[in-house]
């Protein structure tokens, strides 16, 4: 379920920084992309950045105005662009000369022309789960940033390109304000330089990546303490990051997706059975890696409450699913209140790469989604049947 109130808290709160400032932000659809949620943040005016052609098509029927929508990730299809340029999207955050090459004749044969921005690959290690790393050499994503200027000259002398600027993401759930502060400076002395070599520069994508607070971020004096793991982002972005960014004269946009979605969303699970073995304690739920991979692929946290706090004590557990899977678990020696079966828990903060990962492993329904806004509940995906598998 998703809390109404939290999705257009965090539109606003990233629209506040921005304040007086050229820019535009663009809602990463891949973080969440049912239509109402959608809907949503469009009506809060962001634009989308999409990375499929389903994507696209989800976004322009939730209200993205076309001219509001990047179109990134490494592998586009020929039939994807073509979707793309018939519907004239904002711009294309390119990864390769061989893709400027391929928008070239596909903005040709429709008579038109592709705006791109490069993609740049400035090899800094953001922390994190190696699976969420985006901008180190050997990851997939981008161009060397020191061929950035090659690249751009090149891309200008092509007839049907427009070039637009530069794109950089760093990758996801960082929470240390350094790497971003670097990524800054390298790109506006790079668009410096570009300017020098005779290459226009409109817009700086500055990308997403944003961390947000997974532990504690719901306290009570009955459940584990659990101390916060990052500080909100909107405020780093104001103080050490967007006054760098300004320097370099452009539209400055960003691509939050987590920022925006995680808080509102948890996922309800109901505990089946309280076994004690002789080396564990395991809480079997009714929810598992098919319905949130996210701490299954890459150890993610996510804070863990049960529905009603009783009082009761604490004792280490593992929070498991009941897939046919040893690696189908939402915690791991988790120190939680004692649950017994017919108990509820919520997994808080999943609301971002929760229902868009998940899968029908084990011939299992997806769960529904339910938007509350004040006493008031939605439903906005019914629960899948079997007969839908």
């Amino acid at each position: 379920m998703y809390r109404k109130r939290s999705i257009i808290d965090h539109c606003r709160h990233i629209e506040n920084v921005f304040e007086g400032c050229d820019h535009l932000t663009y809602y990463a659809v891949k973080a969440n992309s049912n239509r109402e949620l959608l809907r949503l943040i469009s009506q809060e005016g962001l634009g989308a950045d999409i990375g499929s052609k389903g994507e696209l098509y989800l976004a322009l029927e939730s209200g993205f105005s076309a001219q509001r929508i990047t179109f990134s990730g490494v592998g586009k299809r020929e039939d994807e662009i073509a979707y793309a340029i018939d519907r004239d999207i904002g711009a294309f955050n390119v990864e390769s000369k061989d893709e400027i090459e391929l928008l070239d004749q596909v903005a040709k044969r429709a008579g038109r022309s592709a705006r791109i921005l490069l993609r740049l690959n400035l090899d800094i290690d953001a922390g994190g789960h190696g699976y969420i790393s985006t901008s180190l050499r050997r990851n997939k994503f981008g161009v060397d940033w020191q061929q950035a200027v090659s690249v751009l000259k090149w891309a200008q002398t092509l007839r049907h390109i427009d070039v637009r600027g530069i794109h950089s993401h760093l990758g996801s759930q960082i929470t240390k304000a350094e790497p971003f502060v670097t990524s800054a400076r390298i790109l506006v002395d790079l668009i410096k330089q570009l300017r020098r070599e005779g290459v226009i520069i409109h817009e700086l994508d500055f990308g997403g990546g944003f961390g947000v607070q997974y532990r504690g971020f719901v306290s009570h004096p009955q459940l584990p303490n659990e101390e916060p793991d990052v500080t909100n982002f909107a405020a780093i972005l104001a103080k050490d990051i967007l006054p760098l960014l300004k320097e370099s004269g452009c539209c400055i946009s960003i691509q939050p997706g987590r920022s925006i979605i995680a808080h509102a969303g948890v996922l309800l699970v109901k505990v089946l059975y309280h076994k004690e073995t002789a080396e564990k304690v395991f809480v079997v739920v009714d929810g598992g890696m098919n319905d949130l991979i996210r701490p299954s692929l890459y150890n993610a946290y996510h804070q863990i409450v049960p529905l009603e706090i009783s009082g009761a004590p604490h004792e280490k557990t593992d929070v498991v699913g009941p897939l046919c899977e040893s690696g189908d678990w939402l915690a791991l020696d988790r120190m939680l209140p004692r649950v017994d079966c017919g108990d509820y828990l919520a997994i808080m903060c999943a609301g971002a790469y929760g229902y868009v990962l998940s899968s029908n492993y084990n011939g299992r329904p997806r769960p529904a989604e339910v938007l509350i806004d004040g006493g008031k509940c939605t439903l906005i995906r019914e629960r899948e049947t079997i007969e839908e598998l």
